[in-house]
């Protein structure tokens, strides 16, 4: 049994320990939100948030969640709100398939959360990570921009 805080609720998954954190969020605790892009940390359609840093859960083992908070797209904004950076998304339309939306938010959030008030630089070196097949990273930074200096926590 592992024990971990998932979305601020402490949860047990009961998985092997060298289950890749992904099929554990989606398979057994139904957060399907977080998705399998590629399985080789390569795209960051996987990413959640381990304590506050974007981590590919597509290749880290459930093992490494042990007593940490892991926070899905589920869990980016409290009750019935969304995140700045949700929102701004949802404003600038900068979303096409979805696909890749959810680690680019995760990834956004971790930024504005250590940097409220990011330039565009600092937002485009903060995605490197996440890919989007569908070609609106142009949209997204933009949107990050606008979220920027909005995000509490």
């Amino acid at each position: 049994m592992t024990r971990l805080t998932v979305n601020g609720t402490p949860m047990e998954a009961v998985s092997d320990p060298g289950t890749p954190l992904l099929d554990v969020l989606r398979g057994e605790m139904g957060l399907t939100g977080t998705r399998f892009g590629c399985g080789l940390e390569a795209c960051g359609a996987c990413f959640v948030l381990l304590d506050g840093q974007p981590v590919a859960s597509c290749t880290t083992p459930l093992s490494v969640a042990e007593g940490r908070d892991v926070v899905t797209i589920e869990g980016l904004a409290p009750g019935d709100e969304l995140h700045p950076v949700q929102q701004a998304i949802l404003d600038e339309q900068a979303g096409q398939c979805g696909f890749c939306l959810s680690g680019i938010m995760v990834s956004a959030a971790a930024l504005l959360a250590r940097d409220p008030h990011p330039d565009e630089e600092a937002v485009v070196a903060a995605l490197d990570r996440n890919l989007c097949r569908c070609g609106v990273h142009r949209r997204v930074v933009r949107a990050v921009l606008k979220a920027a200096g909005q995000v509490t926590r």
